[in-house]
C-alpha cells in the first residue's frame, strides 16, 4: 500500500520546567496508507494525541521528520503548515472545539469565511454537510441544546468543509451513544470508498476490526508486540 504520511524517528519531548521534562514520543517510525483508515491506539498517555498533532502540523517536533507525499512538514514555514492544514487536511477534535454562540451551520460555515464563498454558498454547503452526519433538523441549534453525540456529529460535519484529502480524529468515538457510533462508522466507511484517507484515535474493538491498518503506541513508542 502507497504511504501519504510517515514518520522517521520521530520525538517530541515537553519541558515543564528547567529541571523536569515529559517525552511523549520516542523514535516513533510509521506510515499511513493512502484512501485507507488507519486506527492510532494504545493506554491512556501513550503519546495518541500527540502523534496526530505532529501528522496535523499542529505542532513541532523535538526531533524526527514527518512526511506528507514525500515532503517534510514537520520544520516548514508556519504559512506552509496552515495552507497544509487548510487545504489537505480536515482535524476532528476530542473536545470538539465548537464555538458556542454561534449554530451548528454556522460552525460548520465559519472555516469558509476567510474563502471568496459567498456567505449562502457557505451556509448551503455546511447544510449539505450536517444533512450527511443526520443533523438537518439541529441546524439552528447552539452547542449547549445538543448531546454530546450531536456536538461531535457537528464537528466531523466541519472537518469535512474543505473537502480535505486526510481527515484526522482524536478519539471522535467516545463518550457518544452507540446509534451514533455506527453512524459515524458507516461514514467514516463511506469517506474512505471516496478515496479520503482517515487516521483515526480509537480504543473502540469494533472500529479497530475495521481498519485497514492499526498503529499501537505504548509510553510514546510504536508497539510491534
Amino acid at each position: 500500500m502507497k504511504s501519504i504520511i510517515e514518520t522517521d524517528k520521530l520525538t517530541k519531548v515537553y519541558n515543564l520546567d528547567s529541571q523536569h521534562s515529559v517525552v511523549a514520543l520516542k523514535d516513533v517510525t510509521c506510515q499511513v496508507p493512502q484512501e485507507k483508515l488507519t486506527v492510532i491506539t494504545g493506554p491512556s498517555g501513550s503519546g495518541k494525541s500527540t502523534l496526530i498533532s505532529l501528522m496535523a502540523a499542529l505542532d513541532r517536533p523535538t526531533s524526527g521528520r514527518v512526511y506528507v507525499d514525500g515532503e517534510d512538514i514537520a520544520f516548514s514555514s508556519d504559512l506552509f503548515q496552515a495552507r497544509y492544514r487548510k487545504k489537505r487536511i480536515g482535524i476532528i477534535f476530542q473536545e470538539y472545539n465548537l464555538l458556542e454562540e454561534l449554530s451548528a451551520v454556522e460552525n460548520v460555515a465559519m472555516p469558509l469565511v476567510v474563502t471568496n464563498m459567498k456567505r449562502a454558498k457557505r451556509f448551503d454547503l455546511a447544510a449539505s454537510l450536517l444533512e450527511k452526519v443526520d443533523l438537518t433538523d439541529r441546524l439552528d441549534h447552539l452547542p449547549r441544546q445538543l448531546s454530546g453525540g450531536e456536538r461531535q456529529r457537528v464537528a466531523v460535519a466541519r472537518s469535512l468543509v474543505f473537502d480535505p484529502q486526510i481527515i484526522i480524529g482524536d478519539e471522535p468515538l467516545s463518550n457518544i451513544d452507540e446509534e451514533t457510533q455506527e453512524n459515524l462508522f458507516s461514514l467514516f466507511i463511506r469517506l474512505k470508498v471516496k478515496g479520503k484517507t482517515l487516521v483515526i484515535v480509537s480504543h473502540d474493538r469494533n472500529f479497530i476490526q475495521l481498519a485497514d491498518h492499526v498503529i499501537r503506541l505504548v509510553k510514546g513508542r510504536i508497539d510491534h508486540t
